[in-house]
């Protein structure tokens, strides 16, 4: 289960923190991408964003609480 995280008496839910993350972890990988050069082989950029930033989700919900972060 993911806990929530408590900063200053707030309540924030684990899984705002895991997309906080995964959508920083998303902008990092789209300027790689841009930098390469790989983002003109794609036919329709907002779609390869939004899957880019599922499967980080996706990761991160599936092996964070795995090895004890956010369990």
């Amino acid at each position: 289960m993911i806990v929530d995280l408590n900063i200053g008496g707030v309540l924030i839910p684990g899984l705002v923190v895991i997309t906080f993350v995964a959508l920083v972890a998303t902008m990092s990988v789209l300027r790689l991408f841009t930098a390469s050069g790989l983002n003109r082989r794609f036919a329709y950029r907002p779609l390869v964003e939004l899957a880019t930033f599922v499967i980080i989700y996706g990761l991160l919900v599936q092996y964070l609480p795995s090895i004890g972060l956010l369990r």
